[in-house]
């Protein structure tokens, strides 16, 4: 509902494009800056405190809030007043393109300090098994943000233009979408304190332990370094097909704002399942790595590798044979044709096949945190960005407009692979094994019986399409037809892995055994 309303009032144009990169910027340079640190390393770190210090890791967690919180100040105030060279990295844009997407940028920076707050009392509330908040909250920012393009829609119809929009319509767009990730973080604090948190400042940082969170917090960060280098690229390179294809006369979006609302439809599978079984699983994991329990660690990952496959090879192959129907559905309001949607039905169609092997790497990625190995998920990275990043270029470089950022999608989507190949590789070896043959069994079935499927509802809603036309209506009958038949088809495969046994892994008696790697980073 939030991607389709803001694409009802923005469009896919230039000035769609402006507020994209304005409102990504935030999240980009929060990732790159501490978030990989913070999303990746915590969790493991306040474990392991909790079991060692006599306080439970009382101290230890405050100073490590105020620490990251310290940083995330300093690092908001610096992106604000850096704001124009900012925009001027990401986008080539000029007159008043370019000065409302700075205008914007400065309103959606201070999102880095609250994103960053998020995050910290999420992973201090999944530290100690409370991850049912920072599992819904972020459900209040879309609430906040569809309020405020409702009003946007209400008060500024027919201005999606950069030279129709007034100062006042900026700042409701700007400190709205701010506003609601204000909400989320803020919401989390009643938790904490629940969770018998009671955070005070402590500045005395140095000789209590943030050493070895820092080491590995350097090889997060310079991972994530590396993977927004090539987000970097990306981006870039659609936002200047998006002003090639405005001078020659294309009149659908097939630049970045469509990539980036084909990704964010291909990340809500990731978004709902994938991170909601870490965060349950991450804890657990840590706990039996601190432990020396490897045959827990194996048997956790394996179990949520299996599982997570049953919901994400699914809607993988959905996404593959149903794109263009589903961003119709989506995206089809307002100041969105057929044409804009189909462009971005069709970048769906390229991110779906990594789907699979993001989700598995971003599970496989957390096992090697939780055994305090930093480096694998590193240099992982580098392969994927080299991989996306050439393969980006040469879309740029050989293909029309219409097809290069399409391209690009699946370049990412090739990289993912790459990706998991080279950490799987490197967990398998520290765990000695990772029940390897049932978790590609399961991929495989899963695999087998979604593809059929989606064969029978791409044919059938081909048809759909032909005779009801690729209107809102036309998809919407098409998806739906075609939704039901993939479920009729997949379901007898897919359900029996989502109903398989709750019993948690068997741990045995504590080994004195250090995991291999576990002091690496």
């Amino acid at each position: 509902m939030r991607s389709a309303i803001v694409v009802a009032a923005l469009g896919t144009g230039l000035f769609a494009d402006g507020y994209n990169v304005a409102n990504t910027v935030p999240n980009i340079l929060y990732i790159l800056l501490v978030g990989g640190a913070l999303n990746s390393v915590l969790v493991p770190q306040l474990v392991r405190a909790a079991r060692r210090d006599p306080d439970g890791g009382v101290a230890y967690t405050d100073r490590l809030v105020t620490a990251v919180c310290t940083l995330l100040l300093v690092l908001t105030t610096i992106t604000v007043v850096c704001a124009p060279w900012i925009v001027s990295a990401y986008a080539h844009f000029e007159g008043a393109q370019r000065n409302i997407t700075v205008t914007l940028a400065r309103y959606c920076l201070p999102q880095i300090f609250f994103y960053g707050a998020f995050a910290l009392l999420s992973e201090v509330l999944n530290a100690r098994g409370k991850s049912g908040p920072p599992a819904w909250t972020p459900i209040l920012n879309n609430i906040v943000v569809i309020a405020v393009f409702a009003a946007y829609l209400a008060v500024a119809r027919g201005a999606d233009d950069a030279g129709d929009v007034t100062p006042d319509q900026l700042r409701l767009l700007g400190i709205g979408t701010t506003l609601g990730i204000v909400v989320q973080a803020s919401t989390l604090l009643p938790y904490v304190r629940e969770a018998g948190v009671r955070l005070r400042p402590r500045f005395d940082w140095r000789g209590h332990g943030l050493g070895a969170p820092l080491r590995m917090a350097g090889w997060a960060v310079a991972m994530v370094g590396v993977s927004q280098l090539a987000y970097w690229l990306t981006t870039r390179l659609a936002a200047t097909v998006s002003e090639r294809a405005a001078r020659d006369g294309i009149g659908h979006g097939v630049g970045y704002t469509a990539y980036a609302n084909a990704q964010l439809l291909w990340i809500v599978p990731h978004g709902v399942v994938t991170v909601s079984l870490a965060t349950m699983l991450m804890p657990r994991v840590s706990r039996a790595a601190a432990d020396g329990e490897l045959e827990a660690v194996r048997a956790y990952i394996a179990r949520g590798l299996r599982f997570n496959a049953a919901a994400v090879v699914p809607c993988a192959f959905v996404f593959l044979a149903l794109g263009p129907q589903i961003t119709a559905v989506v995206f089809q309001h307002g100041a969105t044709d057929a044409a804009d949607t189909r462009a971005m039905g069709l970048m769906l169609c390229a991110f779906a096949p990594g789907l699979i092997a993001y989700s598995a790497g971003y599970l496989i990625q957390r096992g090697l945190y939780a055994v305090q190995d930093a480096r694998a998920p590193f240099w992982a990275n580098v392969a994927m960005a080299a991989t996306c990043s050439a393969l980006s270029v040469g879309a740029y470089l050989t293909l029309p407009l219409r097809w290069s950022v399409t391209a690009m999608a699946a370049a990412y989507s090739l990289s993912q692979v790459v990706g998991l190949v080279w950490m799987a590789a490197v967990l398998r070896r520290r765990l000695g094994h990772l029940d390897s043959a049932s978790v590609i069994r399961t991929h495989l079935a899963l695999g087998t019986a979604s593809a059929m499927a989606a064969a029978g509802s791409w044919v059938l809603a081909a048809i759909c399409v032909r005779e009801l036309g690729d209107g809102p209506v036309g998809a919407t009958v098409a998806l739906g037809l075609g939704a039901a038949v993939f479920a009729a088809l997949a379901g007898p495969v897919v359900l029996p892995t989502l109903k398989a046994p709750r019993r948690a892994p068997t741990r045995p008696a504590r080994q004195t055994t250090r995991a291999p790697g576990r002091h690496r980073g």
